[in-house]
């Protein structure tokens, strides 16, 4: 008898812990099987969830949030976009029929409350047994308001975008892309929010990120990656002198030096840091031919280029910098198949991203050492504990101390009394770089501008890049990076 009942016991512990192994399993697995494509009754459970709302870094600002509407009897959650085009394309939208975008998406299940995180899941099961509505997380972002306001402000009528990060831990304090577009439009006049009709771009694509998508020619910011990999390879320091002519001979053509003026400049016996400070296009040509293409590259690998940087938002909303032949990325294994000299002054087939090149300034700014960018700072459950806070992670270093500190002193000089001086605020030392890059097109240049500072204790660096412009980067671009760093400088003293 007493072998029967402990048999019996066995069998009906067994089926106990399978009950309990196959519920756990479906609750974790709920997150995937809510995602599938085709689920009839995702759209309808999607809008019965109250969603979690989306705010700016100071926990206040509020970037998405919900509005209730009663349809048939039941409660539905339908998305509202309070700051309308401040931070359209990261933040991004939900909606019935044109599905997500941005933060939106790639965040989802936080957001709906489907992720598994085990207070999430403890919470959802327990709504569901009480009869009580979904409740989906909060996300406070990393980005600065204020900040924010002053980069789309600064950024209005213009084709371009903007980001400025915090050196010492990647976080994203700014992320501006013009034109935007109002997302509560998305979902009932749709053609509306994808038109800029005064842009002076074609096309304008309002809904493109172009902080993070958009791919400019770098034009000579990409003259600090180089400096870099001269100086950190041994290969030249600052003091090294050069022999400006005006010009370098590549292939049997000549390169000149970029001048707004009727010929080239011509500056004769110059050093390193002197060439940097007046973007003298010659003595970059020539340290590139020294160098070559691939130990360029390489370096320009430790900042990040060749991978999409690791942000929140979709994969496909993040682009790669580097070269690029018929719109595919490619490092050229043959050092004869790019272009040394006009690569080390950022043109060749060189495409950059915003992102990258807010990257590259704060990699310098940090010592060298280059921090994954982050857009979130934390996400926090109905019950406001908080369920998920980034911390900062290092990705690699991509220089020596050392180097980055004689970049850092180059770069001051850029703006004390060389190309960058539009970029001058007083009383804070600034480390910056122009760039004026050339795109064929007669009178249509691609300006930049990537700077940081404090130029002695860093906590901001900035990129900003311009599309169609007909003057320099030191007059279109610089004002701007000027205008977002002391913006979040004195909001964060």
């Amino acid at each position: 008898m007493n072998a029967e009942i402990r048999r019996l016991f066995l069998v009906l512990a067994s089926l106990f812990f399978a009950l309990v192994g196959m519920t756990s399993y479906w609750l974790w697995k709920a997150p995937t099987l809510e995602a599938r494509q085709g689920n009839p009754a995702l759209v309808v459970r999607q809008v019965t969830i109250e969603r979690g709302r989306i705010y700016a870094a100071d926990g206040r600002t509020l970037f998405a949030s919900n509005r209730k509407r009663r349809i048939e009897g039941r409660t539905w959650y339908l998305r509202r976009y309070p700051a309308k085009g401040l931070v359209a394309q990261t933040v991004g939208y939900s909606t019935i029929s044109r599905s997500r975008a941005g933060l939106e998406e790639s965040l989802n299940d936080f957001l709906t409350g489907s992720n598994s995180d085990l207070h999430t899941v403890l919470d959802r099961t327990a709504n569901k047994l009480k009869g009580l509505t979904q409740q989906g997380n909060d996300i406070v972002t990393t980005i600065d308001a204020r900040a924010q306001e002053v980069a789309v402000a600064a950024l209005a009528g213009k084709c371009g975008a903007a980001v400025a990060l915090e050196p010492s831990t990647g976080r994203v304090l700014v992320i501006a892309s013009q034109p935007s577009y109002d997302p509560n439009l998305v979902e009932r006049r749709f053609r509306r929010a994808t038109q800029a009709p005064g842009a002076p771009c074609r096309p304008a694509a309002p809904l493109l990120n172009r902080a993070t998508q958009g791919l400019f020619i770098p034009g000579s910011t990409f003259k600090v990656v180089t400096a870099a990999a001269a100086l950190d390879s041994g290969r030249f320091t600052p003091e090294s002198m050069f022999t400006d002519r005006g010009y370098c001979v590549e292939y049997g053509r000549k390169v000149t030096n970029f001048s707004d003026q009727s010929g080239p400049e011509v500056f004769g016996r110059v050093d390193f840091a002197f060439a940097l400070e007046h973007s003298v296009n010659s003595v970059f040509c020539e340290i590139g031919k020294e160098l070559g293409p691939q130990v360029v590259l390489e370096y320009a690998k430790r900042f990040g280029f060749y991978e999409k940087p690791p942000l929140e938002t979709p994969s496909g909303e993040r682009a790669a910098s580097g070269l690029y032949e018929g719109g595919v990325l490619f490092f050229p294994d043959d050092p004869n198949a790019a272009d040394p000299g006009r690569l080390a002054f950022g043109q060749e087939r060189l495409l950059v991203t915003p992102l990258q090149m807010a990257m590259v300034a704060a990699g310098i700014a940090n010592g060298g050492v280059v921090m994954k960018p982050t857009l979130v700072d934390r996400i926090v459950a109905p019950d406001g504990t908080i369920i998920d806070e980034t911390a900062p992670e290092e990705l690699r270093r991509a220089i020596s101390a050392r180097t980055a500190a004689e970049l850092t002193s180059m770069m001051r000089r850029v703006v004390a009394s060389g190309t960058g001086s539009a970029a001058e605020i007083p009383g804070v030392p600034v480390a910056g770089k122009t760039g004026t890059a050339e795109t064929g097109r007669p009178g249509e240049n691609d300006t930049w501008f990537i700077a940081f500072a404090p130029a002695d204790a860093p906590r901001v660096a900035v990129a900003v890049a311009l599309q169609n412009q007909s003057g320099t980067g030191g007059g279109t671009a610089a004002p701007i990076a000027k205008a977002i760093m002391e913006a979040i400088l004195r909001g964060n003293p």
